[in-house]
């Protein structure tokens, strides 16, 4: 089997590297397969064909993305062989070769990975092929369900949805597209009834795996947990404050 081939090829390739490191290290095989599921996860049909994303960006911690220095190059190349292999297999169609990206993100710990998936446009594509650039998805966080110290499998590796959200006034609202802007306005994802709130006045944004709370030159400007800031990287329970509205931030796993 041809994917199961490039998987012995992705072991061996760095079976020198991860045999030395702890097993909840993030394993370049189990990279390779969560990609697949990723893709299998982001099918958009057309009239004719089953197209799925061609960019896949993984978020890294510091110390995973330290264990492929010098060796990344080659791991893009047989992640990217990986993906086109199972596209073909399923019979899905891609408006261009898969490429993978790789980016560090601080918030992650050892063992923990993040994937956001995208369809980019080439500069010239087939007349049943969607016809825009597709938003990126929200980001998969990837984390081992074991402690640190015990001994990990492929199996016991399992995927955690996140849920996020934003609470005014008591009401709930779940976050789950990447840009958000709360404001007086009702064009605003949010409207906030307070006569000292912007018609415009933040943007949460979520990038990579992180989310941030961003001042859209608003009169009155923004508070986190009573700090005045222009932009600043939200965690679960911090309180922001436009005009006079609290709203509280939660990001938690389902």
């Amino acid at each position: 089997m041809v994917l199961r081939a490039i998987e012995h090829k992705i072991e061996a390739l760095f079976e020198g590297i991860f045999g030395r490191a702890f097993r909840t290290n993030v394993q370049p095989v189990e990279l390779a397969r969560k990609l697949a599921k990723e893709m299998d996860d982001h099918r958009s049909v057309s009239v004719s064909r089953v197209y799925v994303p061609n960019e896949y960006s993984i978020y890294l911690s510091p110390g995973d993305r330290e264990q492929f220095e010098g060796y990344e190059e080659s791991l893009r190349g047989e992640l990217q062989e990986y993906l086109s292999e199972h596209a073909r297999r399923e019979d899905y169609a891609l408006v261009s070769s898969p490429r993978v990206l790789f980016e560090t993100d601080d918030d992650l710990d050892v063992g923990e990975f993040g994937i956001a998936t995208r369809m980019a446009q080439p500069e010239r594509r087939r007349a049943d092929q969607p016809g825009e650039e597709v938003e990126p998805g929200a980001t998969m966080i990837y984390k081992p369900k074991v402690a640190p110290t015990e001994p990990v499998s492929a199996e016991e590796l399992g995927v955690e949805r996140e849920l996020v959200s934003l609470t005014v006034n008591g009401t709930q609202h779940e976050v789950k597209q990447r840009r958000l802007v709360l404001g007086r306005s009702r064009d605003c994802d949010i409207q906030l009834s307070d006569a000292n709130v912007s018609r415009q006045h933040a943007e949460l944004r979520q990038e990579g795996t992180s989310y941030w709370i961003v001042d859209l030159a608003s009169t009155n400007g923004i508070e986190v947990n009573g700090k005045r800031v222009k932009r600043a990287k939200l965690r679960d329970g911090d309180k922001v404050t436009l005009g006079s509205t609290d709203v509280v931030f939660s990001r938690q796993t389902e």
